[in-house]
């Protein structure tokens, strides 16, 4: 019987991620044959892919970054079954890893049939399945472009955004990266009124509506309430007209005005872990 060297266990387990014994048995059932040994542990990650498949992986680590220049970003959520799996330091590293990747793509569909490493992304999370003994997936995939962004991850991995700024000037690194911890922190449904769904409007005039009449409020007042109401709503709810969570007597907008004066936030994306 074929007894793998101690050198041809350690470059399978740095190609790969898998433990110890798990190469040396791929190594040995593959008779030395180092890329079959690779396709044994692909194999396993598949077979133990579809034994988890119905499992719930809401664990996991939500990773945001951007590319050299500020223009394009991504975030993404590498999900798995446990906060023990999601706290390991390898597990985070490739959390990382991928999201770098994942900023070159639009996507979802297109970051998971791109190459990583000799194998799609797709590929290297059901090898990550058989190694961890989790079902490993890409849960959460946001892109976003502008010409100049910032990102914040949360603490703990579990909230990440990033914002767009109209342009690059003084001062706009340390801007992107304030409004994106509101963001984090705020979860804002729109960047300012315009961009509220329709649907979301009608349900909280429904809702204000029917309280106002509940209260005795004349019929003929009601709209006139229900006007103040919606800019409240805007003002709690949109994240140009927050409060700035560093400076509560200011907006959000006028916060970045004081950067410069022409600044504007023109977008934002925002992943957490449910």
């Amino acid at each position: 019987m074929y007894t793998p060297v101690a050198a041809d266990v350690a470059k399978l387990r740095n190609t790969t991620g898998a433990g110890m014994m798990d190469c040396k048995k791929a190594l040995t059932e593959a008779e030395g044959d180092f890329e079959k040994a690779i396709d044994i542990l692909r194999k396993k990650g598949q077979k133990v892919a579809a034994n988890r498949a119905d499992r719930d992986s809401s664990e996991g680590a939500v990773i945001a970054r951007v590319n050299q220049d500020n223009t394009l970003g991504a975030i993404i959520s590498l999900n798995c079954e446990t906060d023990f799996v999601a706290k390991n330091d390898a597990f985070v590293e490739l959390a990382y890893e991928l999201a770098e990747q994942a900023v070159a793509y639009s996507n979802k569909e297109e970051f998971l049939a791109s190459d990583f490493h000799g194998q799609s992304v797709a590929d290297k999370l059901i090898e990550q399945t058989g190694i961890i003994g989790e079902k490993i997936e890409i849960g959460a995939f946001e892109s976003i472009q502008g010409a100049f962004l910032g990102a914040y991850i949360h603490a703990g991995n579990k909230i990440a955004s990033i914002t767009s700024l109209s342009a690059k000037v003084d001062g706009a690194d340390e801007a992107a990266k304030s409004v994106s911890m509101q963001v984090a922190a705020m979860n804002p449904i729109a960047l300012d009124e315009t961009q509220v769904s329709q649907e979301t409007i009608d349900k909280e005039l429904e809702i204000e509506r029917e309280l106002l009449t509940k209260e005795g409020k004349p019929a003929n007042i009601i709209d006139n309430i229900l006007k103040g109401k919606m800019q409240r709503f805007y003002k709690d709810n949109t994240l140009v007209h927050q409060s700035f969570i560093k400076d509560a007597g200011i907006s959000v907008a006028d916060y970045v005005k004081s950067v410069n004066g022409d600044l504007k936030v023109t977008g934002f994306v925002r992943v957490a872990l449910s």
